[in-house]
């Protein structure tokens, strides 16, 4: 099955994560605009829009 993660390295962590706007399911979270966003399993359909949207990578479907 396929899931969406974040790729840490890859996210500037410089700024509240736009991303967090287009997932339809509200699965992504942040803290702080100094941290990663938090992906909850529980929310996520794996819907590919958050992988689409960020221009850093920072979001990844894995195998």
């Amino acid at each position: 099955m396929k899931k969406v993660k974040i790729v840490a390295k890859h996210c500037p962590q410089n700024h509240f994560c736009p991303v967090m706007n287009i997932c339809p399911t509200k699965a992504i979270t942040q803290r702080s605009p100094f941290e990663a966003p938090v992906i909850d399993e529980s929310k996520c359909t794996n819907c590919g829009r958050c992988t689409r949207f960020c221009g850093y990578g920072a979001f990844q479907i894995t195998p």
